[in-house]
């Protein structure tokens, strides 16, 4: 495997791997910290992020605007040279204050998705801060180089682009997950992403050539081991995104418990399920999922306003109660979003040993 530091601008992350940011309360202070300190780009989620605020019910928005000031702290007392950066939801509400508080806490990168995040170049304005966007097909790739080119003549700093194999949301129609073999977890069509991948390289190498720069690219979605990353390298990206193999580390903010429903997972367990905002996403089958595929109306707190698309009268549970349950370890209770691979843990690690599985 022939890799090489990231380089993102005049930014260097000597490992050219990148935690995926995982909300609520999974990849926070902690987690990111120990990725950026062992050469890596830790990513904190700012998803709810002030859920341990005493006031985040009744004062969500600026709980979560003051934690994400605190985690940011944490993440650069652990890691005082390393890369940390926020990863900040397009859907979420008051999207442009959350990209502002990261940006005035020290941020070095925002990566952005659910959804295109098509002015965050306005939004960050003079800042140094790099600029990640993260797509999944050459068609969204296309639409922000485009976009950002003609808008603002300046192009992402870096590329994240995000397989179907990944954890959560998925960037794909229900019909591009059967397209790519995932919607029952099988490999019968493992080709074709790659050729997707490809399609995407190619669209990055004409917008380099036209506005005179580099525009280096990572490569997440159910890298797993050593082979996957291996693999990923060999198309031609620059670095990896793994997400779901840094649950199961001892550094991850997660509960305890919510690690063990990973390590308990089989592969049998890991299925596509349908958020209330009605986007696909892959999870752990559990008593609270088998509730809600069932029918019922799953009871819940008054709206905290996460989700632009979030209507709290027609939804059939809410997303912030149930992940929310994840992150405190009521695992019966809790949406346990995953990747492909989740069932693959087998014990707790550390970030280190992690990061020594991909890429050594």
């Amino acid at each position: 495997m022939n890799i090489h530091p990231l380089k993102i601008g005049n930014t260097e992350a000597r490992v050219p791997v990148i935690q995926g940011g995982m909300g609520v309360g999974v990849s926070l202070g902690s987690l990111a910290g120990a990725v950026a300190k062992e050469g890596g780009i830790g990513v904190i989620s700012a998803a709810q992020i002030g859920f341990r605020e005493p006031d985040f019910d009744t004062n969500t928005k600026e709980a979560n605007l003051r934690a994400i000031k605190k985690e940011y702290e944490k993440a650069r007392t652990i890691a005082p040279e390393g890369v940390i950066g926020f990863n900040l939801m397009v859907a979420m509400r008051h999207y442009e204050e959350y990209v502002r508080a990261a940006i005035d806490a020290g941020a070095d990168i925002i990566i952005s998705g659910a959804g295109l995040p098509m002015d965050l170049p306005r939004i960050a304005g003079e800042s140094k801060v790099l600029l990640a966007p993260i797509i999944s097909t050459e068609k969204s790739a296309r639409v922000i180089l485009k976009y950002w080119g003609k808008r603002y003549r300046r192009m992402p700093d870096l590329l994240v682009i995000e397989g179907p194999k990944a954890g959560g949301h998925l960037g794909f129609t229900k019909e591009q997950l059967l397209e790519y073999g995932e919607e029952h977890g099988t490999d019968r069509t493992c080709g074709a992403y790659d050729e997707e991948v490809m399609r995407i390289l190619g669209a990055v190498r004409e917008y380099e050539e036209m506005f005179d720069c580099k525009i280096p690219t990572a490569l997440g979605g159910g890298i797993e081991n050593r082979s996957q990353a291996a693999h990923a390298f060999s198309l031609g990206v620059d670095a990896i995104q793994a997400a779901t193999r840094f649950v199961t580390t001892e550094e991850c903010d997660a509960d305890i418990r919510y690690k063990e429903a990973y390590i308990r997972a089989d592969k049998e367990d890991i299925v596509i399920v349908k958020s209330p905002v009605g986007m696909p996403g892959r999870a752990i089958m559990n008593p609270f999922m088998k509730r809600v595929m069932a029918g019922e109306q799953i009871p819940h707190t008054p709206c905290h306003r996460c989700l632009h698309k979030c209507n709290p009268a027609e939804i059939p549970y809410c997303i912030t109660d149930a992940l929310i349950h994840a992150a405190k370890g009521e695992t019966d209770d809790a949406l346990l979003f995953c990747g492909a691979y989740a069932y693959k843990a087998k014990r707790l690690e550390t970030v280190k040993e992690v990061i020594d599985s991909l890429i050594g």
